[in-house]
Order: structure tokens, then sequence, then C-alpha cells
């Protein structure tokens, strides 16, 4: 009899590794699709190269002043990896412009989350982040894209993403103006807190930049 259970215990101990080596490739794997994705973005936009990376940098510090699980911040990294993805459907001339956009413009990159989310929706390992690619230019008052959600209707991640992102976005050269400060860029994003982004994460997202 004891040896029975004994037989038991070991095989689900066995089994549970198995998983585990299961689980550990496919996040590779995962991950590297990943990688390869973000690489076709960067080789249009060499300006903007390494941002979605340093993203899902910062993104993954804030998740784990939050404490989320680990199932859920695989989901954030991965989110923040890929979320602009969808530049891939935003002509040259707009993405590539040296100066502000025009009205007309905008609206092409305006539609890049959902270019993003169309991409990833129907690909079974990245299923689960699809929304928060889509969501992650909403704001806490409602007046972002592309879906108007408001407060905590906007997915954890996407509300992650969109601190990391406007961070990265501030304190980087771009065509049209030089990099602010840290402590600029800390200053303006304290400014739109509770407005465009939600305060608890935002905190978090200053405790880890600490």
């Amino acid at each position: 009899m004891l040896t029975a259970t004994t037989q038991r215990v070991e095989d689900g101990q066995a089994l549970r590794y198995r998983f585990m080596e299961m689980e550990d490739r496919y996040r590779k794997q995962a991950l590297a699709m990943a990688c390869a994705l973000i690489s076709l973005v960067d080789l249009r936009d060499a300006y903007t190269g390494g941002h979605s990376s340093r993203v899902a940098s910062y993104a993954r510090a804030t998740a784990l002043r939050l404490g989320l699980p680990d199932g859920q911040l695989d989901k954030v990294v991965m989110g923040a990896l890929l979320h602009d993805i969808g530049k891939i459907g935003v002509p040259d001339h707009v993405l590539l412009k040296r100066g502000r956009l025009t009205d007309e413009e905008f609206a092409h990159i305006k539609k890049h989350p959902e270019l993003g989310w169309m991409a990833l929706k129907n690909i079974e390992d990245f299923k689960p982040i699809s929304l928060i690619v889509l969501h992650h230019h909403e704001r806490m008052d409602g007046v972002g894209y592309p879906g108007g959600l408001k407060g905590n209707a906007i997915p954890l991640g996407s509300r992650i993403i969109a601190v990391a992102d406007s961070y990265d976005a501030l304190t980087t050269d771009r065509p049209y103006r030089t990099a602010r400060t840290k402590q600029q860029a800390i200053d303006e994003l304290l400014r739109c807190v509770d407005v465009q982004f939600d305060s608890r994460v935002l905190a978090a997202f200053l405790d880890a930049l600490d």
C-alpha cells in the first residue's frame, strides 16, 4: 500500500516537472516569436528602435511592484513587447514623418492598436494579450482610443503599458523634439494622473523607477 502511494506521489511529481518544462518551452517560443515580430517594426523605424524592449522592461518592473502573479506578469510583458506591432500597417510617409502630424495622418497612427489586435487575436499564443495591445492608448477619463474605455474597464496590462510607453516616449529623442529629462518626464506623468494614467499603476512605476 505504501509502495503504491509512494509511486503515485512520484508519478505526480514527474508530471508536474514535465508540465513545468513544457510551460518553459512555450514561454521561450512565444518570446522568440514576439521578438521576431517586433524586429519588423524596428526595421521600419530605426529612430524608435529598442522602444518596445524598454517599455517591456518598465512594464515588467511595474507589474512586479503591483504583485501580479507569474501568468499575468508574462502577459503584460508580452503585450508590452508587441504593443506597437500594428504600426506595420501604418504608411511609411506617416510613420517616418519628421515633424508634427496632420489630423489625417494622426488618424492613421490611431489605427495601430486595432491593427495590432487584428494581427494577434487569431494566433493562439497571442490571443490572451491581444486585448492588452488593443487598449494601450485608452485613458482613465474615457477619451482615449480606440474604445473610449474608462477607469477599471481598461485592462490592467493596458494601463501599465500606457505609463511605460509614455515615459519612454518622453525620454527619447524624436525628429520633432529632444528628449526630456527623467524629472521632466515624471512631472508630466504626475500632471496626468487619474486623467490619463491609473494612480496606483503610476505609483508602482515610479517606485520601480527609483
